[in-house]
């Protein structure tokens, strides 16, 4: 039975938790009340799709 090998790189899940971490603060600090607070803590789950969505916007100019 073939051994299973995962290539991972610890570096990348550091930036991740940071950035998750840096989005919650923003996202939950600019909002206006609860609900606006727990949808700012999904938008920090998925902040790397805004991130990108940003990126191909500007460079499509």
């Amino acid at each position: 039975m073939k051994e299973k090998c995962f290539d991972t790189n610890p570096s990348s899940g550091a930036v991740y938790g940071l950035g998750l971490i840096g989005a919650a603060i923003y996202f939950i600090s600019t909002a206006t009340g609860f609900w606006m607070g727990v949808l700012g803590f999904l938008k920090a789950i998925v902040w790397p799709v805004f991130l990108v969505y940003e990126a191909f916007r500007n460079m499509a100019g």
